[in-house]
């Protein structure tokens, strides 16, 4: 099986946008390997039609069709229009029409969606080719913990409503698929919750080890680092926890410590936090220097759902870790042997220990980077993809 259709919810590029970065390891390591792929995707940002050629050359064909509106309560309330039988009754007729083009007028082994709500309305669009759709993450699972934190940045009405929503679109939305693949545990369990039967796959993101490997360099030894994109709430409220509640009691004890927030569009309310002991940087060319260079990476998310990647990147680069048990979902670290893993009311006391224990943060950096090495290749998830493949393609293949 070689010929694939791919169809995003938004292109490989650019990379620093979390959701896109599978798409361009996965691409790069299937075209690799043989496979021919052709790419259908949702242009979502007025640059991607611009941004093509930074990844054409692993696709036979690019088409991107400009993302729609789409209305959700019409479907909520009349289960016969959950699925489309036709172009006309879409959100993106552009879409579908460009789906129906592409399978008349070429063979394919099998279909992949990426996206959830944004990409399950073509299975009828898809005729009997076999399909598995990867949502990434379970969104109601996402607004579970925004009930369930006291982060002040949610109304919990308005997430109570549309969880609700989540929950019933994801109660149905994924039944067609041969295969729904989530990147962690627990969004497995969230959907498990939601639909038992639902035929799942674990598969997470992966990391390029050439590029970010351990750097022969000294760290500061009083530089904590949180990495994130601040269009996303969850890492919004990291990095204000941190310079507000976390970084004040560690310079009571390290009076020289230090927080970089690096990434991209910090919000105005971060950018007023810069001050000698708090750097604020937007968006870096390379992400690397800084993991090279910490103490520590800190990550007390208490928010959102999916595999971090940040986190990965951190291990990768032998980045001693203090993460909250959420800041690791879907990624098999041994608390105390590759990483500390603490909850908000130790994330002081245990950062601290770090800090102060030159032994802990050699082991930490080892261990972790093995760890990453080990599981979290991109060839080793593009095999795990590839397996996937091989069972969807075959009659009567039993779940994962």
């Amino acid at each position: 099986m070689k010929t694939i259709l791919l169809i995003s919810r938004c292109p490989p590029y650019p990379i620093h946008l979390g959701d896109r970065l599978i798409l361009w390891h996965l691409a790069q390591q299937l075209a690799q390997r043989g496979y021919t792929i052709d790419l259908l995707a949702f242009a979502n940002r007025p640059e991607d039609h611009a941004d093509i050629d930074h990844y054409r050359q692993w696709f036979r064909q690019v088409t991107l069709v400009d993302e729609p509106r789409r209305g959700y309560l019409r479907r909520l309330l009349w289960p016969g229009a959950r699925f489309p039988k036709a172009a006309a009754q879409s959100w993106s007729p552009a879409m579908w029409a460009a789906i129906e083009a592409h399978i008349q007028q070429n063979r394919y082994d099998l279909a992949h969606l990426f996206g959830g709500v944004q990409v399950y309305e073509f299975r009828r669009a898809l005729g009997n080719l076999p399909a598995l759709i990867t949502p990434y993450e379970s969104y109601s699972l996402y607004l579970k913990r925004a009930l369930e934190s006291s982060s002040g940045l949610v109304d919990p009405v308005l997430i109570t409503l549309r969880r609700l929503i989540a929950r019933r679109y994801e109660g149905w939305m994924f039944t067609p698929y041969a295969r729904t693949v989530v990147v962690s545990e627990a969004d497995r369990d969230e959907l498990r919750g939601i639909h038992p039967a639902l035929p799942i796959a674990v598969i997470p993101n992966g990391i390029d080890l050439a590029y970010f490997t351990p750097q022969p360099v000294e760290r500061d030894p009083a530089a904590l680092l949180f990495v994130g994109n601040y269009e996303y709430a969850p890492n919004v409220d990291a990095a204000l926890r941190l310079a507000r509640e976390i970084l004040p009691p560690i310079r009571a004890q390290v009076p020289e410590a230090k927080l970089w927030l690096v990434g991209h569009a910090p919000t105005p309310e971060m950018q007023a936090l810069a001050s000698e002991s708090v750097v604020v940087t937007g968006r870096v060319a390379d992400v690397r220097p800084y993991l090279a260079q910490a103490a520590a990476f800190v990550c007390p998310l208490r928010l959102g759902a999916g595999i971090k990647n940040k986190v990965l990147e951190a291990l990768a680069m032998g980045c001693p870790l203090v993460a909250t048990p959420l800041s690791v979902d879907g990624i098999a670290v041994q608390p105390g042997h590759d990483a500390l893993i603490t909850g908000d009311a130790d994330f002081v006391e245990q950062t601290l220990r770090l800090l102060g224990d030159t032994e802990l943060q050699r082991t930490l950096s080892q261990n972790g980077r093995l760890l990453i090495e080990a599981q979290y290749s991109w060839s080793h998830v593009a095999d795990l993809y590839a397996a996937l493949y091989a069972a969807v393609t075959t009659p009567h293949s039993a779940a994962t």
